[in-house]
């Protein structure tokens, strides 16, 4: 292998869930107040979805809530699963082929994806490549001369499917290796004239969403959209962006996820080069060749990913939980005593209260599960207001 080429990552064999496990990994991410902390944190506390499942409406109960919580019926995730396999795409969980590595890694990784195409390309390094969705001819040049030569050194190429850049960016890398993540159902296409491209990426790349099959994307999709970009991939590149776009919100999500930020510059009266100018002011890498991304990830991708600290692991799964905490009203008061409508950090609310921590984290999904919690990220959470 060439110095500075691609190497793939490291991975350990990893476990497949049984149908009757994936069915219940997707009951309880579709059911009612569970997102991906709320699901790790239950899989971790009762050892698999199942148990978890059975666990729901009493922990919603004792916190608080005022009916029934809505649980996703094994009919309805056997239904999604097999609108899926009819498509031919995989409902892959954390840890399977077709899960990025580099994503198991970010603060609170989706615990499962829906993806179409070669799954292989997941477990190669990735770099995402991002820009504005009106891109200059040049702009769009130099993303296709850039996503090409990046396929030639080994990396598979992500992006958004979105008009412009990204549109560049996958018809070049097409031939060696493109990922689109989408903001909806990966049968959803948009924008619609990249119907072409969308079905091409399903026959000879690979399409990715941790959104269900047949969701329009919606405005508030885009960002968790953009988080997965920043999260399947070593390093991104902005090509071009205004001040105030996506491809900046990118960014900001790759350099709070630990990636690699580059920046190509534009020319200061061009509009559309003051994100990545201001980019490169900040501290991201200045790109003019593709020499300049694999000289600064080569050191990075020459070692194993960095071991995981969430907690969270499919091989492990399933397994026998430690059951439910034994838990006081008094302990119960001083865990709500300690939160507020100001984020605070869990570890704070350990030290405040007094309660064993796993108690609180007991106290803090029962208040999940009851709607009354707001997640914050990075261990930040408050308590939801009346109005919520």
């Amino acid at each position: 292998m060439a110095e500075g080429a691609a190497r793939h990552p490291k991975r350990s064999a990893r476990r497949q869930l049984t149908r009757a496990q994936r069915i219940d990994w997707l009951r309880l991410i579709g059911s009612e107040n569970v997102g991906p902390a709320t699901f790790r944190d239950l899989l971790n506390h009762f050892g698999s979805a199942a148990a978890a499942l059975e666990a729901l409406p009493d922990m919603a109960r004792r916190g608080g809530s005022a009916g029934q919580i809505e649980i996703c019926s094994a009919q309805a995730a056997e239904a999604e699963l097999e609108r899926a396999e009819k498509l031919g795409a995989h409902v892959v969980v954390i840890g399977e082929e077709g899960y990025p590595p580099w994503l198991a890694r970010v603060d609170v990784p989706p615990p499962l994806l829906y993806v179409r195409g070669k799954l292989a390309l997941a477990s190669r390094p990735i770099i995402s490549i991002v820009g504005a969705r009106n891109g200059s001819a040049i702009g769009q040049k130099f993303t296709r001369q850039l996503a090409a030569e990046l396929g030639q050194a080994g990396y598979v190429i992500g992006s958004g499917l979105a008009r412009g850049i990204d549109t560049a960016a996958h018809v070049a890398a097409l031939e060696r290796g493109t990922i689109a993540v989408m903001a909806g159902g990966i049968d959803v296409v948009y924008p619609p004239e990249n119907a072409d491209l969308h079905a091409a990426i399903a026959a000879q790349g690979m399409l990715l969403s941790e959104r269900p099959m047949g969701l329009a994307p919606r405005a508030r999709d885009f960002p968790r959209r953009n988080r997965l970009i920043s999260g399947i991939a070593a390093g991104v590149v902005v090509v071009e962006a205004a001040q105030r776009s996506g491809s900046l919100i990118t960014a900001r999500m790759a350099g709070e996820q630990g990636r690699e930020v580059f920046a190509v510059p534009g020319n200061p009266l061009d509009p559309r080069a003051a994100g990545t100018n201001r980019l490169i002011k900040e501290g991201a890498t200045l790109v003019t060749g593709v020499e300049d991304i694999v000289q600064t990830l080569a050191p990075i991708l020459g070692h194993d990913l960095p071991a995981r600290d969430q907690g969270f692991d499919a091989a492990a799964l399933p397994g026998p939980g430690d059951g439910p905490a034994d838990i006081g009203t008094t302990e119960r008061e001083k865990v709500l005593m300690a939160l507020g409508a100001a984020p605070v950090d869990i570890d704070e609310i350990i030290r405040a209260s007094g309660v064993p921590a796993r108690c609180v984290h007991v106290v803090l999904l029962e208040l999940d599960l009851a709607g009354r919690l707001e997640r914050h990220g990075r261990q930040l959470v408050s308590l939801c207001s009346p109005a919520a």
